[in-house]
């Protein structure tokens, strides 16, 4: 059984991390209350953060000073995995169009108080497979788009990392969550208090997510905005190269690089200084 208040503490510690003046809010969508960590200046052009899969907001501690410098960052948790938002569970989101619907709601709030009718959009992981599907599907309200190591979008999953995360899938617990990241990320120093959050993630009351194929390469073609794909170095996922190749192939306006020593599942803060700075540039 989940421990809410374990998880809720070692969120709110990771939290902590985050500048001083964050502010915290719930906003309605008809697939229910979705929690949004804000920080940066008021007047600043959003940037909308999404997780990967068993994450949260939380995951972006170490980069979101550097982004707030120049945007208004909006860390959101995903409905219905780890974190604080509510899903409404006579409306559960089943498919990419519940997901690309979620989104338009949730833009359409955060736009109404900033202004605008576009946002930048980056997400990690499944965040990223979630943030390109809704370019494509509105690619008018997306600015710029950042895909860290994103899954599932060029190419699959490496088998040896699918086996070694099967066991955290079929009997989540914290011991195993510790195991798999710290094999996928090849021991290198990790944060405590990130680790410990995604250890009390591990048992943590979810849906099942919206899975399903990678985006139709011709759909990809005609994807016009700006993207940038940061994949890591070390990562156990897949294979960094062949997703930047694919990448490049694909989209019309991308850059790519690879981040040497970065391992998927800690990517937004290992290496942290140089994703920064080259998301940073990226935006400006």
């Amino acid at each position: 059984m989940a421990d809410i208040d374990a998880f809720r503490t070692a969120y709110d510690k990771v939290l902590g991390k985050w500048p001083e003046g964050t502010v915290h809010r719930a906003v309605p969508t008809p697939f229910g209350d979705t929690h949004v960590t804000v920080c940066g200046p008021a007047d600043a052009p959003p940037l909308v953060l999404l997780p990967g899969g068993g994450a949260t907001a939380g995951s972006w501690f170490a980069n979101v000073a550097e982004l707030a410098r120049t945007r208004r960052v909006f860390a959101v948790d995903l409905i219905g995995e780890a974190g604080r938002s509510v899903p409404d569970p006579s409306r559960p989101i089943r498919s990419v169009a519940d997901l690309t619907g979620w989104l338009d709601a949730l833009l359409d709030a955060l736009l109404d108080r900033v202004g605008g009718d576009a946002v930048d959009l980056c997400g990690h992981s499944y965040g990223a497979w979630i943030a390109l599907h809704y370019a494509l599907h509105a690619p008018h309200r997306v600015r710029r788009l950042v895909l860290v190591d994103p899954t599932q979008c060029f190419a699959g999953f490496r088998a040896g990392y699918l086996l070694h995360a099967l066991p955290t899938l079929l009997r989540p617990s914290a011991r195993r969550t510790r195991a798999f990241l710290t094999w996928e990320t090849g021991g290198i120093p990790l944060d405590a208090d990130w680790l410990r959050l995604q250890e009390c993630a591990a048992d943590f009351p979810s849906v099942k997510p919206v899975t399903g194929p990678r985006p139709a390469p011709d759909a990809l073609r005609t994807l016009r905005l700006p993207v940038l794909v940061l994949l890591a170095g070390s990562g156990r996922a897949h294979d960094a190269g062949k997703v930047a190749a694919r990448a490049a192939e694909l989209l019309p306006d991308v850059r790519t690089a690879v981040l040497p020593g970065a391992g998927h599942h800690a990517l937004p803060h290992t290496g942290a200084a140089e994703l920064n700075r080259m998301v940073a540039e990226f935006l400006g």
